[in-house]
């Protein structure tokens, strides 16, 4: 064999070696990456760099020379993402509301890790087998703009309005957590499925239309291009820093209490992830008593963890926010099973 042709031989053997033994050794490779990647609904990242999010992976980074990775969306559509690359994961931790961290549990997307702290944390904030917990608490509500409006309206009934007509404006359910928030409320609020699509088959003449993302919403609101969205306390609250227009508020049914519900941030260690220790070291640090007294200081929400009690003045105002509202506790096993089944059953009544 000419000198050339066995060179080129063994040099391509060589080659094939090392690209066998890489792709070997690529999830190896992958998990000694300083990078973790966070797929998140939103609310929790800060208009201008001022959230908590922004702080506690600043701190974070700095702290462990690990880049975060940030992609941000609906909760539906994060899960949906995370679901599509099931066989190619991109994600190590996904943060998301209630019914759809409960949803990717049962997509088979989490994996059980208990973080440091999360014995703190009260057991109807956290899964019983650690493939998820609480990192911020918060709940659901509605936002007015005060400029244009006086005082808060009252009811779901005063919902339907004339004035209301194309000011008016929620996220979309099955998409957005919030979204699915406001049929989840309206279903205690009137009694059950069908007078509550009842209602939202009338109050579909005054909105704009759908939206899949609720913090888009807010500017919106602040500006006066609608009066009244859904939202929740902990991105209102932080929000209205930089737009003084937002207040929060609390429907009732006509002669009924104002209620909400809890609507934590709940984050969980994706299955497969490729980066599992770093996903591990991020929720540690998200629950640690260091971010956990930076959730109502910087971000305008609930410590996940009891034995954090915040005095901040942000604190102190969220708890009068909340004064005289009625707060009940989903099924949120019955919501989980049938949560297709309400989509599908609001789709039907709004015609969307």
């Amino acid at each position: 064999m000419p000198r050339h042709i066995s060179t080129i031989a063994a040099l391509t053997g060589s080659l094939a070696l090392a690209a066998t033994l890489t792709a070997c050794g690529g999830d190896s490779a992958a998990s000694d990456e300083k990078v973790v990647t966070v797929y998140s609904a939103d609310g929790l990242k800060g208009e201008n760099g001022d959230g908590w999010y922004d702080q506690v992976f600043k701190d974070f980074e700095k702290e462990t020379g690990i880049k975060v990775k940030y992609v941000e969306g609906g909760s539906g559509e994060m899960v949906q993402r995370a679901a599509r690359e099931k066989s190619n994961t991109q994600a190590d931790v996904l943060v998301t509301l209630p019914p759809f961290i409960q949803q990717a549990d049962s997509k088979g997307l989490l994996q059980a890790y208990e973080p440091a702290g999360s014995d703190k944390v009260n057991g109807a904030d956290k899964s019983g087998d650690g493939k998820w917990t609480s990192v911020v608490n918060n709940y659901f509500g509605f936002i007015y703009n005060k400029k244009e409006m006086q005082e808060a309206p009252q009811t779901w009934e005063e919902l339907l309005d004339g004035r209301f007509k194309d000011k008016l404006q929620y996220s979309t359910p099955g998409v957005a957590g919030d979204g699915t928030a406001v049929v989840i409320k309206a279903m205690h609020d009137f009694g059950g499925e069908e007078p509550a699509m009842a209602y939202l088959k009338k109050l579909q003449a005054n909105n704009v239309g759908p939206s899949s993302s609720t913090s888009k919403l807010a500017p919106k609101v602040d500006k006066g291009e609608i009066l009244v969205a859904n939202g929740d306390v902990q991105m209102n609250f932080a929000q209205s820093r930089s737009m003084p227009n937002l207040g929060i508020w609390f429907p009732a049914t006509q002669g009924g209490r104002p209620t909400t519900f809890a609507l934590p941030y709940a984050a969980g260690l994706v299955n497969d992830a490729p980066h599992t220790e770093n996903g591990q070291k991020l929720l540690d640090h998200l629950l640690s008593e260091k971010a956990q007294k930076q959730v109502s200081e910087i971000g305008g929400g609930f410590s996940a963890r009891s034995d954090v009690k915040a005095t901040d003045a942000n604190a102190i105002e969220l708890s009068k926010i909340l004064d005289g509202v009625q707060v009940f506790e989903p099924d949120w096993k019955d919501i989980d099973t049938n949560l297709q089944k309400y989509v599908e059953s609001w789709k039907t009544a709004t015609g969307s």
